[in-house]
């Protein structure tokens, strides 16, 4: 393993004969080393790949105490200063030369944990990625305030957290430890109507460690998901184990934390999220790794928390794409969790009202079970679905192929409205989020950028500008024709609501989408227009739901298309009541295989489908994929670097291709290209640890410019 470290150069002694009759000044002294473990090995914060290894720095005298293994220490790199992590102290070095010591200890709080570096470590393997770039997610930005604060509570006995007249944080006795839950009758009420669910919980509380993949049923009620989500984690403690969920969004989290704070009454759970500032954030990640709190309820970032005798990690709704880190390494929650009880042996549960395709595979191969509902359950608690496009409805109507509202849709929701508020699920946010030539059928874009145009309403007055740079468009020229007119491709909610309010005279009409999402709406009748993913939740369900632009799901250029529709479809059918309570869900697509799945509700049969499919044609989740992208020549260098690589058996190349431009620049901007290495699992590790290696020593030797390497990304196929 190469070692990192830092040398100091041997300084001259200063000769008195150049100070021309000034007093000689002796040389600085050395730092004296500590007496015990006198290197401190630091990974350093930082995206440069070159620095992607631990440093071997010199621990002084003064330091000795303070600079413990996972404190935040200021070290110097080729001249600047660097935030970074002391890993490990050891009584030598195999540097060979003099270290420079470290410079500062941050705080004395050592915040990363041996267990969460090993993770970070695993999680840089697992996508080429820089340690220190994991780091980043997995220890919170110091915040010395809140710091301060818990250190003075700790000292006055780890109490819990009250405030003064001012609203600042003070220290107060210590309360006793959370005590062990025992799960109730109505924390585990869910899980008795699934099969293999009772015994899930059972091995729970007996301290086990099971692995499962739940297919939820409800959307809403006492028996929704959240609850689900709390009764397992209740089991989990109720063995004196920790416990950590993860959500994809912030209304998600909202749900799944009350939940939990229900079924454990008296006990901390922590929320973990970037929205909540980086104190309230610091001040949990504290408590975590204090011992006060043994629970805690997040988005992506959480998957690193630092909690205390974990025993069970769960993951809800895992093929949606916020799960998806954008930024460097580009991990995935799911992965992270599975790479985290591989770690500790704590149990697992992932959950969704659908089933990914990654989730069937481990399903397939026996490391997860399957929890799902018995068909006869699915029949009592499911709304009646139907699709515009089957054979009966086709009969009634024969334009419901190409109506964007067909009759059996807008009779459903005239006649639900008087039962309770519908749901209506439209593809895009916006206005019209898409135009084109009338002439040609172009698509238009801005004579600025490149960008698409969209027109956007504002009250009663509508703009045409660019979704890039929201330069307005005035006078639109096509590119292609010449022609001045515009069409809408496609319709987003705003115009979906004008129109249903046109539609339906005297209805409420309630929107979700864009910044404005809703959480929850009354029970009240109204038309919820909701883009997919922002579907609010009645409290006593919808009466009905209609699912608009079905086929604008479909089309998405994705592998996951199909996938992704059926998750969006199956999420926002799960808000509505039961068929025998007059649920009632219509579809508007046309007939594929994800249609056929939400109308029998099988989402364990279409991702088994996908998944063969995938087998054969040999692409992810069957085999893994890396995606390099750069400028064509230090693709083609790194390609070159890495073939020893490439001639593992079973990888294939392919490209690399010229990429369009994906957002805002200029029209020109430096074309780049990007190339996929499709590799087997088998050969994962040894071909992620060689792309990572290449990507260091490429950058350490700065013959060409950056590529950027991104490991299994769900975008990128």
């Amino acid at each position: 393993m190469s070692t990192g470290r830092r040398a100091v150069p041997e300084r001259e002694p200063v000769q008195p004969s150049l100070l021309s009759g000034f007093p000689a000044v002796p040389p600085p002294s050395a730092p004296r080393p500590a007496p015990e473990l006198p290197v401190a090995r630091v990974s350093v914060e930082s995206p440069l790949p070159q620095l992607d290894r631990p440093f071997d720095y010199l621990v002084t005298e003064e330091l000795h105490d303070a600079a413990r293994p996972g404190v935040r220490v200021k070290v110097r790199v080729a001249g600047q200063e660097h935030v970074g992590f002391i890993l490990e102290r050891r009584e030598t070095s195999d540097a060979g030369v003099r270290l420079a010591p470290i410079a500062a200890v941050l705080s004395p709080l050592p915040v990363l944990t041996p267990e969460v570096a090993e993770l970070a470590s695993a999680v840089a393997e697992r996508w080429a990625g820089a340690l220190g770039d994991v780091l980043r997610f997995a220890v919170p930005p110091r915040a010395a305030k809140v710091e301060a604060q818990f250190a003075l509570d700790l000292a006055a006995g780890e109490g819990q957290e009250t405030h003064d007249a001012a609203g600042e944080p003070r220290a107060v006795t210590r309360p006793a430890d959370p005590p062990h839950h025992v799960p109730d009758a109505s924390a585990a009420a869910g899980w008795t109507e699934l099969r293999h669910g009772a015994a899930f919980l059972r091995h729970l509380a007996a301290g086990g460690s099971p692995r499962a993949v739940l297919s939820a049923v409800h959307g809403y009620g006492p028996a929704a998901w959240p609850q689900l989500v709390a009764g397992a984690v209740a089991a989990a403690r109720s063995s004196g184990r920790g416990a950590l969920v993860v959500v994809p969004d912030r209304r998600d989290l909202a749900r799944a934390h009350a939940a939990l704070e229900a079924a454990l009454p008296g006990e901390r759970v922590v929320r973990l999220a970037a929205e909540d500032g980086p104190s309230t954030r610091s001040r949990g990640f504290l408590e975590l790794l204090a011992g006060r709190a043994h629970v805690a309820v997040g988005t992506r970032g959480a998957a690193f928390a630092p909690v205390p005798s974990l025993g069970l990690v769960v993951c809800w709704d895992d093929g949606d794409d916020l799960h998806a880190e954008p930024r460097a390494p580009y991990f995935h929650t799911r992965e992270v969790l599975l790479l985290r009880a591989e770690q500790t042996g704590c149990a697992v549960l992932i959950a969704g009202h659908t089933v990914s395709a990654e989730s069937e595979r481990l399903a397939a191969t026996g490391w997860l079970q399957r929890i799902a509902a018995e068909r006869s359950v699915l029949r009592r608690s499911l709304p009646r679905v139907t699709s515009t496009a089957d054979s009966v409805e086709s009969a009634r109507d024969p334009l419901a192929r190409i109506a964007r509202l067909p009759h059996a849709a807008w009779q459903l929701a005239r006649d639900a409205l008087a039962d309770g508020p519908v749901l209506v699920q439209v593809a895009r946010a916006g206005y019209a989020p898409s135009l084109a030539c009338t002439r040609c059928r172009e698509p238009a874009r801005c004579r600025h950028c490149a960008g698409p145009l969209a027109e956007r309403a504002a009250g009663r007055e509508r703009t045409v500008e660019c979704r890039w740079c929201a330069t307005p468009e005035r006078d639109f020229t096509c590119r292609v024709c010449g022609g001045h007119g515009l069409r809408r491709t496609a319709v987003g909610a705003l115009r979906t609501a004008e129109e249903l309010g046109r539609a339906f005279p005297g209805a409420v009409v309630v929107t979700s989408s864009g910044d404005a999402v809703k959480a929850e709406v009354p029970d009240a009748p109204a038309l919820v227009v909701a883009t997919v993913g922002a579907e609010p939740v009645a409290p006593s369900g919808y009466a009905a739901a209609v699912l608009l632009d079905g086929d604008t799901l479909l089309r998405r250029e994705s592998l996951r298309a199909p996938e992704e529709a059926l998750r969006r479809w199956l999420n926002a059918a799960a808000l509505v009541r039961a068929a025998g309570d007059g649920g009632r869900v219509v579809i508007t697509a046309g007939e594929s295989e994800a249609v056929a799945a939400l109308v029998r509700w099988d989402p364990a049969g279409f991702a088994a489908r996908e998944l063969d499919l995938r087998r054969e044609l040999g692409l992810p989740p069957a085999v893994r994929v890396a995606a390099l992208t750069g400028a064509a020549p230090d693709v083609e260098a790194f390609l070159a670097a890495a073939r020893p690589l490439l001639d593992i058996p079973g990888v294939r190349v392919a490209g690399p291709v010229e990429r369009e431009p994906e957002g805002p620049g200029p029209h020109e901007q430096a074309a780049t290209v990007r190339a996929l290495v499709f590799f087997p699992i088998s050969s994962g590790a040894a071909l992620t640890r060689g792309l990572r290696h290449v990507r260091t020593s490429l950058a350490a030797r700065r013959e060409t410019g950056p590529v950027q390497v991104r490991v299994d990304s769900p975008d990128v196929l």
